[in-house]
């Protein structure tokens, strides 16, 4: 199932594998735990200050019982931005893996999405996400920090971008 990690790297108590895909297809649906968006609405890079975690980050969340991936995703987005996906894309995956054994190995799903909104950001049905903002990619990192991982999906779900702009053009 699994070919080599793009990138592996250790936090905490996890040890964490990177996988760059086109699907979802090959994973455990019952070990997938979460699905985030990286969403564009136009040029910008659509973020979240998320209260619980104390930062701002793409959106996203947990997936519920008998929920697919792309519900999810679609879920996610619209309670944490007030947003509907015109387009998605699997970016990459992360395999988290808990060093010291007292969890099961989880799966932690990225996509890249062309999102726009419905209206104007009202609230968080789930009461984490407070405000929303829109920003240049590029300055990713002001906001939140996912390292090298981070800079991989980030770039990844630029190129996707371009590729979807001259699809759309052509």
């Amino acid at each position: 199932m699994h070919t080599k990690p793009l990138i592996t790297h250790t936090y905490e108590n996890f040890f964490i594998e990177y996988y760059d895909v086109d699907s979802f297809d090959q994973l455990p649906k019952d070990e997938c735990s979460q699905c985030y968006g990286i969403s564009f609405h136009g040029d910008k890079l659509v973020i979240v200050n998320n209260v619980k975690k104390g930062t701002y980050t793409p959106i996203g969340g947990s997936i519920e019982d008998g929920e697919g991936f792309t519900d999810t995703l679609i879920r996610e987005i619209k309670e944490e931005s007030n947003m509907k996906v015109l387009y998605y894309r699997p970016i990459g995956y992360q395999r988290v893996i808990d060093i010291l054994g007292t969890k099961k190995p989880f799966y932690q799903l990225r996509y890249f999405c062309v999102v726009e909104p419905y209206g104007p950001f009202v609230f968080d049905p789930a009461g984490c996400v407070t405000e929303i903002k829109e920003i240049d990619p590029k300055d990713y990192k002001k906001y939140f920090d996912w390292g090298e991982i981070g800079n991989v999906v980030i770039n990844r779900a630029v190129e996707l971008k371009t590729d979807y702009e001259t699809r759309i053009i052509s």
